[in-house]
């Protein structure tokens, strides 16, 4: 386990000490540039569109491929994520973060676009596709798209469920019958079991309950971050200076506590929001929508709501605490969020931060199991047979158990290779494909300065060879 957690040390030092930081920004920033600054300008775009119904009955609305995309985005990593790499890299880690998630929104609405523009029919009615599928299409390689649906399976099938089941079970450490031995292994079979559950139930069923769930827990979490910060208001002021100063700061940009703020700052970011890593696009292809960039839109609004609201509010309720992050055992960022929730809220504080991660790790796992659903059956061809279907769900949710006793620095080390992996193929592509979605963009808008409810045809754009257009 040494041996493997040092090379994947040294992967991750390579990917994200120089290739996916240049390639992340720089493609961030171009597509920023290339879709004058739609993040932007067209949030009034952005929330018209959330709202839209789908024309057929039964169809997957926008809304609901919004909430199985942030249901993925917005779990574990929001709360421990952000804390450790507060503990690990500083306050400028946050600066970081932010910088990402502002520029990643053009990244995730070109990727999302990208799905829709080139998303399938169902033959048993509805929408799929994602990543893999304009990969095939638009660059003619079935075999980078193969490629990519297995770094996704290993992603979100293995990496970020092993990891957000141990994350979990690690909320349970401050509680007096917390058994480093036992209870990992107890409360890994429980999430293992409502998982396999809920998994069984097949994809409608995951959609409506993560439709329900998501809106509810995030705005409470954030309420009560809104809540513990203000009661800290006095400390404020010197969090935000200290964020600007450390996030500029020589030593932490290439040293800080544990690390580097800005590549701690961009692997949390990019673990958070998930812009440009490829995953998004599978729930957006689901949606039903009259124009590709309007789902686009809906996946911009996914990033904010994500980094700049729940991540933001991980981050000052932990900052404002007043904690002294040298206090925190092992730089531990569960520790961390329950050390400052306690400090503010007393006794009351911990219990909410491990319902909270309870609901979280849950949303999670299901939304990631939906992108890893879409991504076999694109590997196969077809959709699994039922007998295969169930034993890979069982076997899915085995790995929730396993990851619940394992190595946390492993685990996150896992995540982050597998996901820069999956980004290092992306972005490129989206890169070589954008040329489309800018096309798509100028219709869209042409469309609505004449007053119409924009409507999509390929062959608009140049484009001859799309199933659904």
């Amino acid at each position: 386990m040494e041996m493997i957690g040092e090379i994947i040390e040294g992967v991750n030092g390579a990917l994200y000490g120089f290739v996916l930081i240049i390639l992340l920004v720089a493609s961030g920033i171009y597509f920023t540039v290339r879709t004058r600054f739609s993040q932007f300008r067209s949030l009034g775009e952005q929330l018209r569109a959330v709202t839209e119904k789908p024309d057929g009955k039964g169809g997957v609305s926008s809304f609901q491929a919004l909430t199985v995309s942030t249901a993925s985005r917005v779990g574990t990593g929001n709360i421990v994520g952000v804390a450790s790499a507060i503990c690990l890299g500083g306050f400028g880690a946050v600066f970081w973060m932010w910088v990402i998630a502002i520029i990643g929104g053009a990244t995730a609405f070109v990727e999302s676009t990208l799905a829709q523009i080139y998303k399938k029919r169902s033959p048993g009615g509805g929408y799929y596709g994602g990543p893999a599928y304009y990969i095939e299409q638009g660059l003619h390689s079935r075999t980078l798209g193969l490629i990519f649906s297995v770094f996704l399976i290993l992603t979100y099938g293995v990496g970020f469920n092993m990891l957000t089941s141990y994350n979990l079970q690690a909320t349970f450490k401050p509680y007096s019958f917390y058994d480093a031995t036992i209870s990992p292994w107890i409360i890994g079979a429980v999430t293992s079991a409502l998982v396999g559950y809920c998994l069984l139930g097949g994809g409608k069923r995951i959609i409506k309950t993560i439709g329900v769930i998501v809106p509810v827990m995030g705005i409470v979490y954030i309420l009560v971050a809104l809540v513990v910060s203000l009661v800290n208001f006095s400390a404020l002021g010197a969090v935000i200076s200290g964020i600007f100063a450390n996030a500029f700061d020589f030593k932490a940009i290439f040293g800080g506590f544990g690390g580097s703020c800005l590549l701690l700052g961009v692997k949390r970011g990019l673990f958070s929001n998930e812009a440009g890593v490829g995953s998004a696009p599978n729930a957006s292809a689901a949606a039903e929508v009259s124009h590709p960039v309007k789902q686009g839109l809906v996946q911009v609004l996914s990033v904010f709501i994500d980094t700049l609201l729940v991540c933001s509010a991980t981050a000052f309720m932990c900052m404002t605490s007043g904690v002294d992050i040298s206090a925190v055992p092992e730089r531990d960022g569960a520790a961390y969020v329950q050390m400052a929730m306690s400090a503010t809220l007393g006794k009351l504080g911990p219990i909410f931060i491990t319902v909270t991660m309870m609901l979280f790790a849950f949303t999670t796992i299901l939304g990631n199991f939906f992108y890893v659903e879409q991504c076999l059956a694109y590997i196969l061809g077809h959709n699994p047979k039922k007998i295969a279907q169930i034993s890979f769900k069982l076997g899915a949710a085995l790995t929730v158990l396993f990851g619940a006793v394992l190595n946390a620095k492993l685990l996150w080390g896992i995540a982050d290779v597998t996901m820069g992996l999956m980004a290092l193929i992306n972005i490129p592509v989206i890169l070589i494909l954008g040329k489309y979605v800018f096309r798509a963009l100028d219709d869209y808008e042409k469309q609505r300065r004449c007053g119409k409810s924009p409507e999509f045809r390929a062959s608009e754009i140049g484009l001859k060879d799309t199933e659904c257009w």
